[in-house]
């Protein structure tokens, strides 16, 4: 019993790594290449907002499944 609960704790550790990892390159992939932290504010601010929404939704859902 205990053997299924930490291989199911290690499964959902693993989905919640990948979603970090794939949260911080999109956000390293808009700060170099899209530039959204210039002086300048524009729309292409509100895509930090919606990659940070999406990135708390997947955690939440990788949660929830897991319960």
């Amino acid at each position: 019993m205990a053997f299924h609960y930490l291989k199911q704790v290690k499964n959902n550790m693993d989905k919640t790594k990948i979603a970090i990892i794939v949260y911080v390159s999109g956000l390293i992939f808009g700060a170099i290449v899209l530039d959204m932290w210039s002086a300048e504010t524009s729309p292409k601010a509100l895509l930090g907002i919606l990659w940070t929404t999406l990135f708390a939704i997947s955690l939440y859902y990788i949660e929830s499944k897991n319960k």
